[in-house]
């Protein structure tokens, strides 16, 4: 009887696990192949109990029978994974079954291709990366050191572009062969380099408001803070100290993202005291030419940078992207192509980067606002998914 029972218990576990196993439906309703976009799957959305754990699930694609790279992130810090990220290829109109099942991915990769952290040896940067690109940003530290007028401090809220060429990590090796004096990362090596000027501009997607045909922006960011890497995304939260645009106060702090294949980061602006939120390519020199789609919800630049060039986009969710400024101006660092986004719930949203043409397969302008036009797609129209019964 005892051994009777044992059996029975066993099965009745095996079931259970079983149960909880899901085969989900993915489908691409766009004319094109898709791939490098990542599912977001929830205890809800799978119907899982709520004491359930992401992180004990593997997802396996059925028609080939291979798991697929996957992640988990905790976006409130409460302690408890909150979504599952995997990124599927599917075919051009098609549907493809996946299994969601409890257990550990035998393939699981332990690089962390997304990656961002704050840097405070080199001043009080913040940087973060994909097997693409590379960026970085500017803490409270670099900008007291302008107020006190000393070397080496960075007043921007700008965001500046790392040319990496490279699709394995790099900010940790740059800054530190910068820091301990063996390199630069204003030098290419191999790997790419920093060669793109950022200074109070707007850079590739910094913020600003624009008031009676004037812009104001916020200084450097007060406090960050790291809410996941991994090899399919790195995101965190930079807060801003609430500013001034012509008597209106200005509150903002920036959730952003990076995936995995993305030449552009997703920024998710929180912000009070205006109901429209400016973002900005910066025109450097103005030598380069730009590109605008009101109606795909897009812009973009195109210009010269050393012996090569650069793409520089912005692109917006449907009907979000309402005016464009191709603002030229003498002031230096100051020309921008403004994009004007609304702002709903106190929030906007919107993606920005680049393809650097030695780091890219982006050789033209034609090229690179393909790119643009194919990413803006693709965000109107995710992919679906669906859980089977």
């Amino acid at each position: 009887m005892k051994k009777h029972f044992l059996f029975t218990a066993i099965l009745a576990g095996t079931f259970t696990i079983q149960a909880q196993n899901k085969i989900i439906t993915i489908s691409n309703n766009l004319k094109g192949d898709r791939e490098f976009e990542t599912v977001e799957l929830t205890k809800k959305i799978l119907g899982l109990p709520a004491d359930a754990k992401l992180e004990n699930y593997a997802v396996k694609d059925l028609g080939n029978n291979s798991f697929l790279e996957t992640q988990t992130v905790d976006n409130d810090g409460d302690g408890t994974m909150d979504v599952l990220l995997f990124q599927p290829k599917i075919k051009a109109s098609s549907k493809q079954d996946f299994e969601i099942l409890a257990g550990n991915n035998p393939n699981a990769s332990k690089t962390i291709s997304c990656y961002s952290r704050f840097v405070p040896e080199r001043t009080d940067d913040y940087a973060w990366e994909n097997n693409k690109v590379a960026f970085r940003t500017y803490g409270p530290v670099a900008q007291k050191m302008v107020e006190d007028n000393v070397p080496g401090g960075t007043l921007t809220s700008g965001i500046d572009a790392w040319l990496k060429k490279v699709d394995y990590p790099i900010i940790n090796k740059w800054y530190e062969k910068t820091v301990n004096g063996t390199g630069s990362y204003h030098k290419d090596t191999g790997e790419g380099l920093d060669n793109f000027q950022v200074g109070p501009s707007r850079g590739v997607g910094g913020t600003a408001v624009n008031v009676d045909g004037k812009y104001y922006f916020s200084k450097n960011f007060i406090s960050w803070k790291t809410i996941t890497t991994g090899p399919i995304r790195t995101s965190f939260i930079l807060t801003y100290a609430d500013w001034d645009a012509k008597g209106n106060k200005i509150t903002e702090s920036k959730l952003i993202s990076l995936d995995y294949g993305s030449q552009l980061s997703r920024f998710e602006i929180n912000i009070t005291g205006t109901k429209t939120l400016t973002a900005g390519l910066t025109l450097h020199d103005k030598k380069g030419t730009i590109g605008t789609n009101l109606k795909e919800g897009w812009l973009s630049y195109w210009e010269p940078i050393d012996d090569s060039e650069i793409g520089l986009g912005l692109v917006a969710p449907k009907g979000t992207l309402i005016s464009f400024d191709n603002h030229v101006t003498d002031e230096k660092d100051l020309s921008n192509l403004y994009g004007n986004i609304t702002v709903k719930n106190n929030k906007a949203i919107y993606y920005a980067g680049f393809g650097w043409k030695k780091g890219s397969p982006y050789q033209t302008k034609q090229q690179w606002e393909k790119y643009l036009s194919s990413f803006a797609e693709k965000i109107n129209n995710p992919l679906v998914v669906k859980v089977k019964k």
